[in-house]
């Protein structure tokens, strides 16, 4: 018996992958791998990228999980070339959803292991489940994660039809689901075309509705305004994985030991205290949501200072805004939730001191580069009369190391005149102002008299005599160096 491509496919690919749950797939076998299936997750990678390393594991124990459901791959780019450059791979790891063996679209979303699986979930078939009962919403709702339903009233409608739209377009970060039967959500007063978002049961509180109902239609921009606004509610259980959610909001971010799988009681006790706080200040810009510590552990250790120590089983707060600044909340929580309405009250009066990450002031600062930390920033890099070239450098950083005798170097030719300074700050001690964009080292910023809040990129060569020339054209006054003590 002639045995059908497919099932000869599946097998190999067994075979070749035995002890794996991730297909390993190459220039000759990629097309037939990823055409027998509707969606799938394909990795580019490199063997050598420590990104790819930090995430194999994270990628293996989510096929294993999705197995069955979407199939995870791998593309080893630095033997299979062709592919790669096929699909426009230039970075490691790269990676890409196909459907029926097209490319999709880029995976954007978390790259641990549950992540990829809650993110994969949502993209394996329709992007709108279709129910067909009450039962079946009963069922869809109970989920960990809110629920857009929408009502329709029947297959032909125009807003059943865009409503489908906009859930391909969002299916990686909402669920949806819809039904043609307005009679499946008559229990929760559907009485007409409209759509219903519900929060996650684990969620609902006396503070605030477990379901909103949104009636307008949904061919105008506002209903995905009103997804956005709404599915996450008054205080969200924040997690690293819908954290990029949240982001571009001030944000105040309760800690504690929160375990919605094994400890709901206790997890929603302390949350329901700070929604009762939060609906006073809910109409004021700010934020809410709850966070477990030990996942954002090594987050509050670097940003906040917060050891594990910290504050034990009762919440430790921070607020941090969409401008970069920090603030914690020092007075220890209070069941009746009194010590954080006055850290609210503070904060919105403007009482409040910023909480900046600083190495400590050098006892003697006399060296041809001045070194800057967090709390002389203002003083040295700010001052009013200075002009100041600041380097923001890591330690660890061999482009830094290389760049440091050079770096002296221009310190000592420029330490005798009095309107410059060559200064240096290192960024993974110490936090950067918001202003500067600071995403690799060495950074080097311009930063000149009487504009300190234009503080301007320097993208010049790294020699002594490029930073001079860039100085003599941009210095507010002639530049003195030491080899000439003459004005240039």
């Amino acid at each position: 018996m002639r045995l059908p491509w497919s099932f000869i496919f599946l097998f190999f690919t067994a075979c070749c992958s035995e002890g794996s749950d991730v297909f390993e797939l190459g220039d000759s076998d990629f097309d037939q791998g990823t055409a027998g299936h509707e969606t799938m997750l394909v990795e580019f990678f490199a063997p050598w990228c420590g990104h790819c390393q930090r995430l194999a594991p994270e990628y293996e124990t989510a096929a294993t999980k999705l197995k069955g459901k979407v199939p995870l791959a791998k593309v080893d780019c630095t033997v299979n070339s062709e592919t790669c450059e096929r699909f426009g791979v230039n970075g490691y790891p790269t990676l890409k959803i196909f459907r029926n063996g097209e490319e999709a679209e880029s995976y954007d979303g978390p790259r641990t292991a549950d992540g990829i699986v809650s993110y994969m979930k949502k993209q394996a078939g329709p992007s709108s489940v279709a129910l067909l009962s009450g039962a079946d919403l009963d069922s869809f709702v109970d989920n960990y994660e809110a629920s857009v339903v929408g009502f329709f009233s029947g297959d032909d409608s125009a807003q059943l039809a865009e409503f489908l739209n906009i859930s391909s377009a969002l299916r990686d970060s909402y669920r949806f689901a819809h039904s043609t039967d307005l009679g499946t959500g008559l229990k929760h007063g559907v009485d007409g075309e409209c759509v219903l978002l519900f929060r996650p049961p684990h969620l609902n509180s006396k503070f605030e509705d477990s379901m909103v109902k949104y009636t307008e239609s949904v061919l105008i921009p506002s209903f995905r305004t009103f997804i956005r606004d709404n599915v996450f509610g008054l205080c969200p259980h924040l997690t690293t994985d819908n954290r990029v959610h949240l982001k571009g909001s001030d944000l105040l971010t309760a800690y504690y030991n929160v375990d919605y799988i094994r400890n709901v009681k206790g997890t929603n006790y302390w949350r329901n205290r700070i929604m009762k706080v939060a609906t006073q200040f809910q109409d004021r810009g700010l934020s809410f949501a709850v966070a477990d510590r030990q996942e954002f552990q090594d987050e509050l250790e670097e940003e906040f200072g917060l050891g594990l120590s910290e504050g034990g089983e009762i919440p430790i707060v921070t607020i941090r805004t969409r401008a970069g600044h920090k603030y914690s909340m020092q007075e220890e929580f209070t069941r009746d939730g009194k010590s954080l309405e006055r850290f609210l009250e503070d904060y919105f009066a403007n009482k409040l001191k910023r909480y900046v990450k600083s190495e400590p002031v050098p006892v003697s600062n006399d060296g041809p580069v001045k070194v800057v930390v967090a709390d002389t920033f203002e003083e040295i890099v700010n001052d009013p009369e200075k002009d100041v070239l600041v380097e923001f450098y890591a330690p660890w950083c061999g482009h830094c190391k290389n760049l440091e005798p050079k770096y002296k170097e221009l310190g000592e030719k420029l330490s005798g005149d009095p309107n410059i300074i060559i200064g240096k700050m290192d960024a993974t001690a110490n936090d950067v102002p918001p202003n500067y964009d600071v995403q690799g080292f060495p950074t080097i910023y311009f930063v000149p008299s009487g504009q300190k809040d234009q503080p301007r990129r320097y993208e010049g060569g790294r020699d002594i005599s490029d930073f001079i020339s860039y100085l003599k054209k941009e210095a507010t006054n002639p530049l003195i160096l030491n080899d000439s003590r003459d004005e240039l």
